[in-house]
């Protein structure tokens, strides 16, 4: 049975072990045999503690047997992005400034997993400092996308989204700055959702940008993300940002899965030049089968988007050389050149020059020249302005439809190393995913197909208005279940067999 187990939804699981047809420490067993099976391929995880996941797993497995109340996912495996901090695992941030770092806290939604009784198989990969769509810029390595060996996974959450993908996992956490939970989930055919910003707890979340950072789930499955969404979303004391309010019924959502009435509008300016025509053929053909299903769907216009890409690359920047000053060898983390004849700047200097890669350095300068004295107000304050620009964009949107609709991303996965040289290139794979972290609203990448070009995934982005989150899983949910029923399965089951490639 341990074989089949990998293959299981996340709701599939944990009904097995509510019923005791399978207990949580045979269902971690059976995700820790397949990480020893693939990823030496796969290049999902960055730490894995077979011993301290199988004693999580007992636990749970003992509270059950002594009658205790447990969550609706308890027992059920979970990868962890590598920017939670742990209290019993590294947190790195896929950097060298931070290699071998024990944070002396759990974040909030780890906190959240432990309590939900989630077994957590490890830390995954990610992007340094969650900067970058392809998870190439890790300081341990790139990982590598399941459906093909040689392209990208997505990033920053690209490490999740591969052990996912994998089934190395059958859940896994992300954070989206940019889109980077979206445009992963999207070329590895998941689903993967960005929250309303606030509705999910940032403390304890190595910070990027702070105004924009929100930390949501991946899944194979609409439902197994909504329930995910559930067990670790919710107002938190410890971040001021978080919103005090109820978490919007998202698994109630995401089990209705019907569109009948909804008004859904499609993004004119998300589409034409720049995308690849097998991702639009996959985008259009779900657009009428929403309309199918009953939705009435309506082109909208939101003419502020087209900026929302320079806007993100001022904005970002500038909050992480603020939030990434932090990084100064004096307190914790790397230290170069500290042999008692240099001074402490110079030390500081040698430390970050050594212990940053080099996307990281490009957006601390870029961020650090936006916020200069003299350029404040032409970059970063107009940046801030069009970004005003953009929210107004979705709520003019939102007094004429109840969510948009848009490719998740222009292309499918891109070769490894192909645009390692090209920034803007790089920069261009969150051209869609953007405008909703800029405006902080809620939304969520599904799978809509495979492209004819290449065969690998094509991901359909539902946007819905600040706490509105449950639309976007109604919405994905009743997608998933009418393509499912035409493709006689999920998506993934088309992926190729990783084991062969991991002999």
């Amino acid at each position: 049975m341990s074989s089949s187990l990998i293959k299981k939804t996340a709701a599939e699981l944990a009904a097995l072990i509510a019923s005791g047809e399978a207990s949580a420490a045979e269902v971690a067993q059976a995700h820790l045999d397949r990480i020893n099976a693939v990823d030496g391929s796969v290049k999902a995880f960055l730490h894995v503690d077979g011993e301290t996941v199988l004693s999580q797993a007992r636990a749970v497995d003992a509270k059950r047997a002594a009658g205790e109340q447990l969550g609706p996912l308890a027992g059920v495996p979970i990868a962890h992005k590598d920017v939670f901090t742990t209290e019993d695992m590294p947190t790195t941030c896929s950097s060298k400034i931070l290699e071998g770092w024990h944070p002396p806290y759990d974040a909030t939604v780890t906190a959240r997993l432990r309590e939900a009784g989630l077994v957590i198989l490890g830390k995954t990969n990610m992007d340094e400092f969650a900067m970058g769509s392809s998870t190439e810029n890790s300081a341990y390595g790139t990982t590598h996308n399941p459906w093909d060996l040689t392209r990208i996974p997505g990033g920053s959450s690209g490490g999740s989204s591969a052990a996912v993908a994998a089934y190395e996992a059958p859940l896994a956490t992300g954070t989206d700055t940019g889109g980077s939970i979206r445009q992963p989930a999207a070329v590895t055919g998941l689903v993967g959702m960005k929250p309303t910003y606030g509705g999910s707890s940032r403390y304890g979340v190595i910070a990027f940008a702070s105004s924009l950072d929100t930390p949501g789930p991946l899944a194979r499955t609409v439902l197994d993300a909504a329930l995910l969404h559930e067990a670790f979303s919710g107002h938190d004391p410890m971040d001021s940002t978080s919103i005090d309010a109820p978490v919007p019924p998202v698994v109630e959502a995401a089990r209705r899965a019907d569109v009948e009435g909804l008004r859904i509008g499609v993004v004119k300016e998300f589409g034409g030049e720049g995308y690849q025509p097998g991702v639009l053929a996959r985008f259009h053909e779900t657009v009428e089968l929403l309309e199918s299903l009953g939705a009435k769907v309506v082109e909208v216009s939101c003419p502020h988007f087209t900026y929302a890409l320079p806007a993100y690359y001022l904005i970002a920047p500038s909050e992480c050389s603020s939030n990434l000053a932090r990084f100064d060898a004096m307190r914790y983390g790397l230290r170069v050149g500290d042999d008692g004849t240099r001074s402490a700047e110079e030390v500081m200097a040698l430390t970050r020059a050594e212990g940053f890669g080099e996307e990281v350095k490009r957006r601390i300068m870029l961020g650090t020249y936006a916020l200069s004295s003299g350029y404040y107000d032409a970059y970063y304050g107009k940046a801030q302005q069009v970004r005003t620009l953009i929210a107004r964009d979705f709520d003019a949107a939102y007094e004429q439809v109840d969510v948009l609709i848009s490719p998740t991303t222009p292309t499918t996965a891109f070769p490894i190393g192909e645009r390692a040289d090209d920034p803007m290139a790089m920069y261009l794979a969150d051209l869609c995913t953007i405008p909703s972290n800029l405006a902080g609203n809620a939304a969520i990448s599904v799978p809509c197909g495979l492209a004819d070009e290449d065969g690998l995934p094509v991901g359909l982005q539902v946007m819905a208005p600040v706490l509105a989150d449950d639309r976007v899983y109604r919405v994905g949910a009743a997608v998933e279940k009418a393509l499912q029923d035409r493709w006689g399965g999920p998506l993934l089951a088309q992926a190729p067999d990783l084991t062969e490639a991991a002999k």
